[in-house]
């Protein structure tokens, strides 16, 4: 079945937009496309963001692995370097700290209707891609080849299983998860 799916791009875009529905319809209905949460959770004192985004990995972990695991998909690790990582995080984090949103919650929150994300988040995110994509070639190269690691997942890298490195992440996450709870957050 999947590999008849595989073969079916159109079915794949379809696919492909129900589940950016689902997934949009799930970042609203957590609260995260909402602006005053987003800030809250820059200023530490909602960390709704936070519940979510651990919920999510913690799932999206375990599924990817076994679907993996009975051979429904193929992992397919990108290359990455401390250069990419750096250049990346600092792009994301000024374009969430300037507009309090990420690429998922500002597409969410101008799909619900958001003047601040429609016109400043949606055009930002357009601009600074394309802006990026200049001059990335020239100017950042080098500073993209730093640190080079390949196509390397954490259990490849600590020489470890899989299922270890998911136990311990969840155990840790639902830890984090319990603290905040607790804490009233």
């Amino acid at each position: 079945m999947m590999e008849k799916l595989r073969q079916k791009k159109g079915l794949q875009l379809f696919f492909g937009f129900l589940i950016g529905i689902c997934f949009g319809f799930l970042l609203q209905k957590g609260g995260i496309t909402r602006y005053h949460i987003i800030i809250g959770q820059l200023l530490l004192k909602d960390f709704t963001v936070v519940k979510v985004m651990l919920t999510a990995i913690i799932v999206g972990m375990t599924g990817i692995y076994l679907m993996q695991s009975m051979n429904l998909v193929k992992l397919h690790a990108k290359p990455g370097s401390v250069g990419q990582t750096v250049i990346g995080g600092l792009i994301f984090g000024v374009g969430f700290g300037v507009l309090g949103y990420c690429p998922g919650t500002v597409t969410g929150a101008a799909a619900q209707g958001s003047l601040d994300a429609l016109l400043g988040g949606m055009v930002g995110l357009l601009f600074g891609a394309g802006t990026f994509k200049m001059f990335a070639g020239n100017l950042l190269k080098d500073v993209l080849k730093k640190g080079y690691f390949g196509e390397i997942t954490l259990p490849q890298l600590l020489k470890i299983n899989k299922w270890i490195v998911i136990i311990i992440t969840t155990a840790i996450l639902l830890c984090v998860l319990y603290i905040i709870e607790k804490l009233g957050y």
